[in-house]
C-alpha cells in the first residue's frame, strides 16, 4: 500500500539512521548535502571520479558527522553502468552501508559555448553526465530500494515488459537548475548545452516518480548561480560585488552550498513523502520573478 505517515511529528524530518547514496560528493553540492546529512546522523557514500578528492571530502564529512554514522567513499564514473551497478552492490552489502534509502544525484559538467561553437563532443559528454548517468544511478538504485525497502511485505517477481510493482520505499533526489525551465536573457550566455541538459533532468524526474511510484518520490533541486568550487575564479571574490549580481531578486543574492542543504533534508524525510515529481528550487525568487 502507499504509505502515509503515522508517526511522531517531532520526526518527520528525521533522517537519523538512513543510509544515502551521494554521485557528485567530492565538493559542491553534493559534499554539502553529504555533511547535512551526515550531521543529522545519516550514513553516506559519496562518489565521484577523483580519489584524491573523495579521500578528502570523507575526512571533512567525518569531522562533522553524527556519533555512530558511517561515511565511505566509491571512486569512478557514474555514467559508467557497470561501476553503477558495482557501487550498488558494494553499498547494500553488510561491508558498505548495508542497503540504502536515499539517493542523490549531484554530478554534472558545464561549459559555456555559443550556438556557432557548440563543441559537438562535448555537447554529448553532457548529454552523458548531466543525463544519462542520472538513469542509470536511479534504474539500478531506484529499482533495487523498490524490490528491497518492504518493510515486511513479500516482493513480487519482476514479469519482463511490465511494471515493476513492488511498494518498497525511497527517496531520490537529483539536481536540475532554473535554467531547466528558464533560459538567460539578453543572448543565452553561451547556455544552450546546459540548457538542454537541465531541462532534460526535468522530465526524467517526473517520469522516475511515475515509474517508481507509490512509495519511492523521486524529485530534484533546481538551485540559481550558487557560489560553488566550480564558480570560484569565474565569479567575482567580494561577496557583495557577487550578491549585487542578483541584486534584483527577492532574495538579494546569489545561492551559497549550504542553500540546497535543507531541501536536501526535507526531500530525503518522512516530510516530504506526498511530494514527487516536482522541484524545489532555492532561487531567491528567480523562477517567480523573472
Amino acid at each position: 500500500m502507499p504509505k502515509v505517515y503515522s508517526g511522531d511529528l517531532t520526526k518527520m524530518f528525521d533522517i537519523s539512521g538512513k543510509k544515502a547514496m551521494i554521485f557528485g560528493g567530492a565538493g559542491g553540492f553534493g559534499e554539502a548535502i553529504a555533511e547535512g546529512y551526515a550531521a543529522n546522523g545519516c550514513s553516506v557514500c559519496i562518489s565521484s571520479r577523483s580519489e584524491e578528492k573523495l579521500q578528502a571530502a570523507v575526512a571533512r564529512i567525518e569531522a562533522k558527522a553524527a556519533p555512530g554514522v558511517k561515511v565511505m567513499y566509491m571512486a569512478g564514473d557514474a555514467g559508467d553502468e557497470e561501476f553503477v551497478k558495482k557501487t550498488l552492490e558494494v553499498v547494500t552489502s553488510a561491508e558498505g552501508l548495508g542497503g540504502v534509502d536515499i539517493l542523490v544525484n549531484a554530478q554534472g559538467i558545464n561549459k559555456k559555448m555559443w550556438s556557432y561553437e557548440i563543441d559537438t563532443e562535448f555537447f554529448e559528454k553532457m548529454l552523458h553526465t548531466n543525463i544519462t548517468s542520472l538513469m542509470l544511478t536511479s534504474k539500478y538504485f531506484g529499482n533495487w530500494m523498490k524490490n528491497n525497502n518492504l518493510e515486511g511485505q513479500e516482493p513480487v517477481e519482476i514479469v519482463p515488459g511490465q511494471p515493476n510493482t513492488n511498494k518498497g520505499y525511497g527517496k531520490i533526489i537529483n539536481f536540475g537548475s532554473v535554467r531547466g525551465i528558464r533560459a538567460v536573457a539578453n543572448g543565452g550566455g553561451g547556455n544552450v548545452p546546459y540548457n538542454t541538459t537541465k531541462g532534460a533532468v526535468e522530465m526524467l524526474t517526473k517520469a522516475y516518480a511515475a515509474d517508481l511510484r507509490p512509495n519511492i518520490q523521486v524529485n530534484a533541486i533546481g538551485p540559481t548561480i550558487t557560489y560553488t568550487p566550480m564558480m570560484v575564479g569565474i565569479l567575482p571574490p567580494d561577496e557583495n560585488v557577487r550578491n549585487g549580481i542578483a541584486g534584483s531578486l527577492p532574495a538579494m543574492r546569489i545561492g551559497y552550498e549550504v542553500d540546497v542543504v535543507g531541501p536536501a533534508i526535507f526531500l530525503a524525510s518522512a516530510a516530504s513523502d506526498m511530494v514527487t515529481a516536482t522541484t524545489i528550487y532555492p532561487d531567491g525568487g528567480l523562477v517567480a520573478t523573472s
